[in-house]
């Protein structure tokens, strides 16, 4: 009997082992053991108390990765459209390239990003979803997720109506055992200032997760406060601008609360204590950045997840990769903090973290492996300097998480 097979027998519980079990909610166990049954760890221990019925050799085991953003909808664009400092004209590929697909290769794109996802060893996702229309496909997955029902609309007509189709959408999809709703409106260059206060109130009203894209270019800053740059005439283009309708500042976008997607721009006297942002670190560079204030967001009690954002800003969507480009670009930060960002922060900004993010006796089995080099001492430095790719997730279909 294999791996796979011996951990998903409900009737008997299964206790593994490997060189380091990494719990990430506490210090990692040499030789400890995760005792599975069912979807749910009964317990982590430290080596020498249960025999293992299955030993992973030279490898380290964590809890599945966490994707907090992504659009899965933009697969298809991996290659296709270079970053780079011309955020506009990047913007005007994202835009032709959507409006050129049919909904028969949006949801063929959707399903090869789940599926690139899951060999990457992640297991829970936020993805921002045109129309939410990856529903479907991830609560028929091996993920967990959030899907974000993103908004577009400056115009007020526009507006009203982006509200009228999120409001019907979240009636049509209540959560599920392993997908929940949440809503997006895209940035606050492109939503009206009325229609991001009714989306938050919205959230907070359903109490479901909000998502944001905010200060990710200085050219969003100079929309916002002065009403120019190119993004005027990128806006104007669409036959939306609209100036008066637009907020003042991005500090309004994060009174309101919620997920702040990049806030490249932002500063740590900016936030409220325990905002959550996430970082998508190689999407960052891509796009030539000035340095991401991680280091000062964190000291400032901010909780930074990471996110690969799409295919269309990024060669992969692997957590891991994200991770290890924020210890070559952050050594200052522990490698445990880092894996940290990448699996339990990620829960935490999503709302998933009573279910899953760690290792921790009552959550779901959702695990990754990674096999490890010869060299010794800390795990989580060995996973993030090395260059093996994180097997696919050890996911147990879940029969028992609760919203």
């Amino acid at each position: 009997m294999n791996l796979r097979e011996k951990i998903a027998a409900p009737s008997s519980p299964c206790t593994l082992t490997a060189r380091w079990i990494v719990p990430i909610d506490r210090p990692p166990l040499p030789h400890g053991t995760a005792t599975i049954a069912d979807d749910r760890i009964l317990a982590v221990e430290p080596h020498g108390r249960v025999k293992a019925d299955v030993d992973l050799g030279n490898r380290a085991v964590l809890p599945g990765f966490v994707n907090a953003h992504t659009h899965l909808d933009l697969t298809g664009l991996r290659g296709r459209l270079a970053p780079g400092p011309d955020f506009v004209a990047w913007l005007r590929g994202v835009v032709k390239y959507r409006r050129s697909r049919t909904p028969e290769e949006v949801h063929a794109d959707i399903r090869a990003g789940i599926a690139e996802s899951l060999a990457h060893g992640t297991t829970l996702i936020g993805d921002i979803s045109a129309s939410g229309a990856s529903w479907a496909a991830l609560n028929d997955s091996r993920l967990r997720a959030v899907v974000f029902h993103e908004l577009l609309g400056l115009p007020s007509d526009r507006a009203r109506e982006a509200l009228r189709q999120a409001r019907a959408w979240l009636q049509e999809h209540p959560p599920t055992p392993t997908c929940r709703p949440g809503l997006s409106p895209h940035a606050p260059y492109s939503v009206s200032k009325d229609l991001l206060t009714a989306v938050m109130s919205e959230a907070r009203s359903q109490d479901v997760p909000l998502a944001i894209h905010v200060a990710e270019t200085r050219l969003e800053l100079e929309l916002l406060r002065h009403h120019r740059g190119p993004l005027v005439e990128f806006l104007s283009e669409l036959g939306v601008w609209c100036p008066e309708a637009l907020v003042a500042s991005e500090a309004e976008v994060v009174r309101g609360g919620g997920l702040l997607v990049h806030g490249n721009y932002l500063s740590p006297d900016d936030l409220p204590p325990g905002q959550s942002l996430v970082y998508c670190p190689r999407t960052h560079a891509a796009f030539g950045h000035e340095p991401y204030p991680l280091t000062a967001f964190l000291a400032a009690g901010a909780r930074v997840a990471l996110g690969t954002d799409s295919l269309a800003s990024n060669p992969d969507l692997s957590v891991l990769e994200e991770a290890r480009t924020v210890r070559r670009a952050f050594p200052e930060i522990s490698p445990h903090d880092i894996l940290r960002m990448a699996t339990l922060a990620g829960a935490e900004a999503l709302g998933w973290s009573s279910v899953t993010g760690s290792l921790t006796p009552g959550k779901v089995a959702d695990m990754v492996v990674i096999a490890l080099g010869d060299e010794t001492g800390d795990p989580c430095e060995q996973v993030l300097t090395g260059t093996e790719r994180a097997e696919p997730a050890l996911r147990l279909p879940t029969k028992t998480a609760k919203r």
